[in-house]
């Protein structure tokens, strides 16, 4: 936004089909958008302060654009596709399938309150203290992202996601992380079933896990300093280097690596194991066998 003044536009309202389509260096100060279609479609170097928005696919194909302070209605469904260099602060989005094919974007302080389908294709990614629920395949096929305090609910989150990197969040989540690559969770709450399968590269530390069949067809999966809770039939056919301060319910199957724990209450190693024992599993106490 710097080198260039931007046209202020302040305490009015739009509505109808594309009422600023493919305009250029705007400041949008207490604007409220009625229902219509493509408000901003094609702006430039747009601000957003304090606006509301209540018609579809407000911002579509968009380059370097602000929102602060701002309402998205359930009527602005689909608002943010086909752009670049996004940043939203202190917000607040009541509509589904927010944000698709975008590329860098930063949210903070923001509240995505039915996030179904969001973030679809999206890449470099960084959110700060972001609350997001009925987050549904939230970020499939995303890359690059960066999130620190982050409260979630929906399931199969980060589907086939690359490099990402996960601080301070509480995810209630089934199927969270399948098939992703590069993945690194710190501090945080997983739960939910099914966490994990088919991942490369997953790295949990310091987290606590809770649900049923976690972590299974996992390749090269590293956990440190965790604690599971009611996790049962782990870590089937993964290659792992698992450090648990706790109990776990029971271990089905593992490919490979090692696990230690403090207890664990059911080694099961069937006929359909690849290689009963190629993976070390080391106990301060076993509880049944």
């Amino acid at each position: 936004m710097q080198g260039k003044s931007l046209e202020q536009i302040n305490n009015t309202f739009f509505e109808g089909e594309r009422p600023l389509f493919a305009r250029d260096n705007l400041h949008l100060e207490k604007v409220k958008f009625y229902p219509g279609e493509s408000a901003l479609k094609e702006c430039r170097h747009v601000v957003a302060f304090q606006c509301e928005f209540m018609g579809k696919y407000p911002f579509w194909h968009n380059d370097n654009t602000v929102i602060e302070d701002s309402l998205f209605t359930v009527y602005s469904r689909a608002a943010i596709w086909y752009s670049q260099n996004i940043r939203m602060v202190d917000c607040q989005v009541d509509a589904p399938k927010m944000f698709r094919e975008v590329r860098h974007l930063y949210l903070e302080n923001t509240q995505l309150l039915d996030a179904a389908e969001c973030g679809w294709n999206c890449h470099h990614i960084e959110l700060l203290n972001v609350e997001i629920k009925n987050g549904d395949y939230l970020f499939m096929n995303g890359s690059d992202i960066r999130i620190d305090g982050f409260n979630l609910q929906g399931n199969y989150v980060f589907q086939d996601c690359k490099n990402v990197v996960i601080r301070n969040a509480h995810l209630d989540s089934k199927d969270a992380f399948w098939n992703t690559e590069n993945v690194t969770v710190y501090d945080s709450v997983l739960n939910g079933e099914y966490l994990g399968w088919h991942s490369r590269n997953l790295r949990l530390v310091n987290c606590t896990i809770y649900g049923t069949q976690p972590l299974c067809y996992a390749t090269d999966l590293v956990m440190e300093n965790c604690t599971m809770v009611d996790t049962d039939l782990c870590f089937e056919y993964s290659t792992l280097k698992a450090e648990i301060t706790s109990n776990i319910s029971s271990v089905k199957n593992p490919r490979g690596g090692y696990i230690k724990a403090s207890s664990i209450g059911e080694i099961i190693i069937d006929q359909n194991c690849i290689d009963p024992g190629a993976c070390e599993i080391i106990v301060s106490e076993t509880a049944a066998l």
